[in-house]
């Protein structure tokens, strides 16, 4: 087991002896020194090399924000936490610009502690392969990997449901592959994904951009969030004026990155075309232009497949029917309205979808056996073996529901001619 190491910097010596009650029991974590004010924790850095610097802010002769930005520059291979009381946003966007890896309000427990320390030693760790050009110690070489696909849900509507879409294709995915997949929250001034999946807003991509060398495969893992469904998240700012400093080169380089160690990376964007949606666009392998059963969600699709055409991406759309009533506008009727072929659609089951949105909890995992959850998979399919190898095999279901393999296509169960399925293509 890898010890992290520890120095806490707090003024107040009670503080002190409190982090080292609470990392007591920690056998991977050891505390090896403390420091009165930011001069001091600078010095003991130095000397000490720990790997995670515990850094409170109000502090006398030097304060922690300052203390943070030196210890960044001079010592970036050690990740500093910030603790304090104060949990204002002000104070928070202060020390991510100093630098600092992660922000802990007091009080907070062992389990929290313990957790943010090990995140920012791992995060350590990784920067000391990055700064070295090599590989840890002991790892395995490893091999050539063929190139993953960025799948992109776009609509310049907003409420055809992509985040929700977005975040339980993702897990459909990782659940019936078992490949890796990682979901990229690019709505930058307005992302739900965090709360869709019920993961705090740390390791975000306006955190990753301000790293000189952002694009490094090792770098960028550092920063994405674990899902406990298997996935990994790199999320949208907590702070919507962070969206800004987002350009849409950085955005298609960071996607190309993933590519080369994800075999899915599904993209969440905003309802809105902009810079980052088009070079989102630009990195795509598919988009899944989503469209729902009312004519506002029609002319956006519309427009949507128009601006996608004329930026020479036809071969990249894929129509999808979000929310799917029986009752409105008929899929053939839409597919004639758009001159373009829907490629999958899936039902509309608010009684699913809203507690699953409420609770956290993707419904693909909550309600595996509804028909919304194996219309994702069904999809999830489609994507994993292109449109036309699907066509003749089987669809991605969980395990546990291998009895839905021979249901019939979703189109065919919610639209109905002379009682009879029609299945669309």
């Amino acid at each position: 087991m890898e010890t992290t190491r520890v120095l806490i910097a707090d003024d107040i010596a009670g503080t002190r002896e409190d982090i080292k009650r609470l990392l007591y029991f920690e056998e991977d974590i050891k505390v090896v020194g403390e420091a009165a004010d930011g001069e001091e924790a600078l010095r003991l850095t130095e000397t000490l090399q720990p790997d995670v610097v515990l850094m409170d802010i109000n502090m006398p002769r030097m304060d922690g924000i300052q203390a943070t930005e030196l210890i960044s520059m001079q010592f970036p291979e050690v990740a500093v936490v910030i603790i304090s009381i104060q949990g204002e946003q002000e104070y928070l966007r202060k020390a991510m610009a100093a630098g600092a890896r992660d922000y802990l309000v007091k009080p907070f427990n062992s389990s929290e502690l313990a957790e943010t320390i090990r995140r920012a030693g791992a995060f350590h760790k990784k920067r000391q392969v990055h700064f070295s050009g090599g590989q840890v110690a002991g790892a395995p070489p490893q091999p050539a990997r063929i190139p993953g696909k960025v799948v992109t849900l776009f609509s310049t509507k907003g409420g055809v449901g992509r985040t929700t879409l977005a975040c339980n294709l993702a897990v459909a995915l990782a659940q019936g592959t078992g490949q890796k997949v990682v979901l990229v929250d690019l709505d930058l001034a307005g992302g739900d994904a965090a709360v869709l999946l019920n993961m705090p807003t740390k390791g975000t991509v306006t955190e990753v951009i301000q790293e000189p060398d952002y694009t490094d495969p090792s770098l960028l893992e550092s920063y994405l969030a674990p899902h406990f469904s298997g996935i990994n998240a790199l999320l949208s700012p907590a702070d919507p004026e962070q969206a800004e400093t987002v350009t849409g080169a950085q955005v298609t380089a960071i996607l190309q990155t993933l590519k080369k160690s994800y075999d899915y990376v599904v993209v969440d964007t905003c309802a809105y075309l902009n810079e980052v949606v088009v070079g989102t666009l630009e990195a795509a392998d598919q988009v899944l232009v989503l469209v729902t059963q009312d004519l506002p969600a029609l002319k956006h699709a519309r427009l949507n497949i128009d601006i996608l055409e004329r930026l020479n991406f036809h071969n990249k759309i894929k129509l999808v029917l979000n929310k799917t009533r029986p009752d409105v506008l008929k899929p053939s009727e839409l597919e004639k309205s758009l001159n373009f072929s829907l490629w999958h659609a899936v039902p509309d089951e608010e009684k699913i979808v809203l507690p699953s949105i409420n609770r956290g909890m993707p419904f693909v995992l909550a309600e595996a056996g509804s028909a919304i959850s194996q219309s994702i998979f069904e999809l999830a399919g489609l994507l994993s073996r292109g449109e036309e190898e699907a066509a003749g095999k089987g669809r991605i279901v969980p395990e546990s529901h291998a009895d839905y393999r021979e249901r019939k296509s979703l189109l065919g169960k919610f639209f109905k001619t002379s009682a009879k399925a029609v299945s669309l293509r």
